[in-house]
């Protein structure tokens, strides 16, 4: 049977303390709402709808990617949420998940269950429920004689006998469509709130002799809601240690795991090792045999095999084989490290390809760049690519050495095979196996020390 999703998405967060919507935090460097989004597809959800709101122009880009986006004029609370989404799955008849924008840590095989749970037993609804210890802030799960879900009370509605109640209700539901956008019709805002509450569908299913039951998850940290920046960072920590206990039993070392941290679309291969405050994110691969850290951070990287990067930033970077990065390297997007190359200490590389071979080894900037095989940069070496308006290239052909302290004003290129001395500002080409240099007249005033003396009296 076709299932589809809602995702709730609308909310503001105002325990965050924020200019930003609650489900626009990230963690592991992925907004929340997105964990959400890529759980309902893992789980084999086809097609999910968005409900935005509170500064939904922040939202709307994160989430019209991948979902069919819904807007809520009026945060009149849950029932309300769902509701506006009647004619995005008009027509639509079968099992409907409603996910919580602001909960990333949900697991696909929790929604399979939830659906499968429903499809089975035909029921109405079907609610994911948790046992804590401190139920404080949920609401409640009302069981009648029978075991089944009655209804589910909210705190703020809760008597004294329902606050005492450990079953709480965890934002998760999956519905028959067809009985959900009935009961809806008959939501009321009579509570504490005045707000529309998705929890009434269950008491309204259930009086129309419907099946409602509820399915108790093993593990309730699936279900925390993130609601200020202290749960943020429970949720960051816990879906750290789940990410990397998956990648150690896949063959990835870590010196320290509570000091690494990788995103969920990270792929690591066999004996990669990650040394300590090691950071990957967004879509960075690393392949066999590399060691990254300590101390660097990756996004949207791809690292090839037998490579050391070391107190080294790279975003959008390409770095192949045999490369050694750091310490102190930084890959701006756009910069290609070919087989077997180095940037070294406190050197960055902006939108350049470094050759097969070549090392710019140490204090070096190189921008905008074509570099050849078997290049050496010297210490403290520039490329001036940019003139204050416009980029310039610069392009350095194989076997190039560069001396110390040398400036390439792009744009410029440089032969196979040329030397330039150190200190040298190159504004013209240089042919192949040439020698080039550029230096002013080193000028000597004899005993300057003793005559500036006799002049200070």
């Amino acid at each position: 049977m076709e299932s589809r999703a809602i995702v709730l998405a609308a909310g503001a967060g105002t325990r965050m303390k924020s200019e930003k919507p609650k489900v626009a935090h990230e963690l592991l460097g992925k907004p929340l709402v997105n964990w959400v989004i890529d759980a309902a597809r893992q789980a084999g959800i086809g097609e999910v709808v968005s409900v935005v709101g509170h500064l939904r122009e922040q939202v709307i880009p994160l989430v019209e990617e991948d979902t069919r986006v819904v807007v809520q004029p009026e945060r009149r609370g849950t029932a309300d949420a769902v509701a506006v989404c009647r004619e995005a799955l008009a027509g639509f008849d079968g099992s409907l998940v409603v996910l919580s924008g602001d909960s990333p840590l949900i697991t696909p095989d929790t929604i399979r269950a939830l659906i499968e749970v429903r499809e089975r037993s035909c029921a109405a609804v079907v609610v994911l429920t948790m046992e804590l210890d401190d139920p404080t802030g949920y609401g409640r799960i009302v069981r009648g004689e029978d075991g089944g879900v009655e209804r589910i009370v909210e705190q703020k509605d809760c008597s004294t006998e329902q606050a005492a109640l450990t079953e709480c209700n965890s934002g998760f539901y999956c519905f028959d469509a067809k009985a959900l956008f009935s009961a809806l019709e008959q939501v009321t805002s009579d509570n504490a709130q005045n707000e529309f509450y998705l929890t009434d569908v269950l008491e309204i299913c259930r009086s129309d002799g419907r099946v409602v039951s509820a399915l108790i998850t093993e593990d309730p940290s699936e279900c925390l809601g993130i609601n200020s920046r202290i749960q943020l960072a429970d949720a960051t920590k816990q879906m750290q240690r789940r990410i990397n206990e998956h990648h150690m039993a896949e063959g990835v070392t870590m010196t320290d795991p509570e000091l690494v941290w990788i995103g969920p679309d990270a792929v690591l291969g066999r004996d990669v090792e990650l040394l300590p405050m090691t950071f990957l994110y967004g879509r960075t691969i690393v392949a066999n045999n590399t060691v990254i850290g300590p101390n660097s951070r990756l996004t949207d990287t791809v690292v090839g095999e037998g490579c050391s990067i070391d107190e080294t930033v790279a975003i959008e970077a390409r770095i192949d084989a045999n490369v050694t990065c750091g310490p102190r390297a930084y890959l701006r997007p756009g910069a290609h490290m070919c087989e077997g190359s180095k940037a070294g200490t406190h050197v960055e590389i902006k939108k350049s390809t470094i050759g097969k071979g070549s090392k710019v080894p140490h204090l070096s900037y190189i921008g905008d760049t074509e570099m050849g095989e078997g290049v050496n940069i010297g210490a403290g070496s520039i490329t001036c690519n940019y003139d204050g308006t416009n980029k310039f290239t610069t392009i350095i052909e194989d076997d190039v050495f560069v001396g110390s302290d040398t400036m390439l004003v792009a744009p410029v290129t440089v032969g196979a095979g040329a030397v330039i001395g150190a200190g040298s500002v190159i504004t013209h080409d240089v042919s192949p196996d040439a020698l080039a240099l550029e230096r002013s007249k080193q000028v000597e005033i004899a005993d300057w020390k003793q005559r500036r003396h006799n002049a200070s009296k």
